[in-house]
């Protein structure tokens, strides 16, 4: 086999990899993974909101992930390490997830685009676009396109600090597509700043990360990164949709204002 051959082999792996880790740690906040390989095996590195689920009772479900890699997709010797997200509202993967979810739950495309935009902005974003195309109404596919803060689109300041993904959802009117773009003003690199000044925000604002070795029966270590912060969370993200499925009744639409003004 080729060279050609061999890497388009190696990608098609890697995307079918990617696919089913969407679908089988989805519940935990799955945001992307990264796969290296090494000289002992192959390093994964795994992004999630939640890292007790992946790991599982007893490192359970971190075991029987790793036969699935190695069975499965052919992975020599994978080493698992999960790593906790420090702000899932900035993250364009699992806001696409979280708006797919409340669209199956038959919550209408409008109010899930004015509470995720909400969220987004109010977690300190510099701007956000969701772009939400398909059948959204009638039998006629359409497309709506919600702008908020200040976006960057062409330009290497653009591919720095933008992050974007892509959703789909399949609903009784048919499929709907959803993009996020998030613009992260954290990774804006200034012109000039003060060092002390910069050690200062840094100790207040960044949280406090803590690295722990889970060992599971047998060989097999998981490495653990976790953020220690103040806030309560949910425990899963089917638990995080359905609070915010609460709250988002809260939310005013446009058609609720315009009847109102009637």
């Amino acid at each position: 086999m080729s060279a050609v051959k061999n890497v388009i082999k190696d990608n098609y792996n890697m995307m079918l990899l990617k696919d089913y880790l969407k679908i089988a740690i989805k519940d935990a906040g799955f945001s992307h993974a990264e796969i290296s390989k090494t000289p002992t095996g192959t390093r994964v590195a795994l992004h999630v909101t939640r890292p007790g689920i992946v790991i599982g009772r007893k490192g359970s479900g971190i075991r029987d992930l790793t036969e699935k890699l190695a069975t499965d997709f052919g992975l020599k010797n994978p080493q698992i390490s999960v790593n906790e997200i420090e702000k899932p509202d900035l993250s364009s993967s699992v806001m696409c997830n979280r708006m797919a979810s409340h669209l199956e739950r038959g919550t209408a495309f409008r109010r899930a685009t004015m509470w995720t935009m909400k969220q987004i902005m109010e977690s300190g974003a510099m701007g956000v676009q969701i772009t939400i195309s398909g059948k959204l109404r009638g039998d006629r596919s359409a497309f709506e396109k919600h702008v908020a803060g200040i976006l960057p689109r062409a330009g290497h300041h653009a591919e720095v600090i933008v992050d974007e993904d892509i959703a789909h959802v399949e609903t009784a009117m048919g499929l709907i597509g959803i993009r996020i773009r998030i613009a992260n003003k954290e990774k804006v690199i200034p012109e000039f700043e003060l060092i002390k000044e910069k050690k200062k925000k840094e100790a207040k604002e960044k949280p406090v990360k803590k690295v722990e070795e889970v060992k599971v029966d047998g060989d097999v270590k998981v490495e653990v990164i976790k953020v220690e912060t103040d806030e309560e969370k949910a425990k899963s993200e089917s638990e995080q949709i359905a609070i915010e499925a609460e709250k988002m009744k809260t939310l005013e639409t446009l058609e609720e204002d315009e009847a109102t003004m009637k």
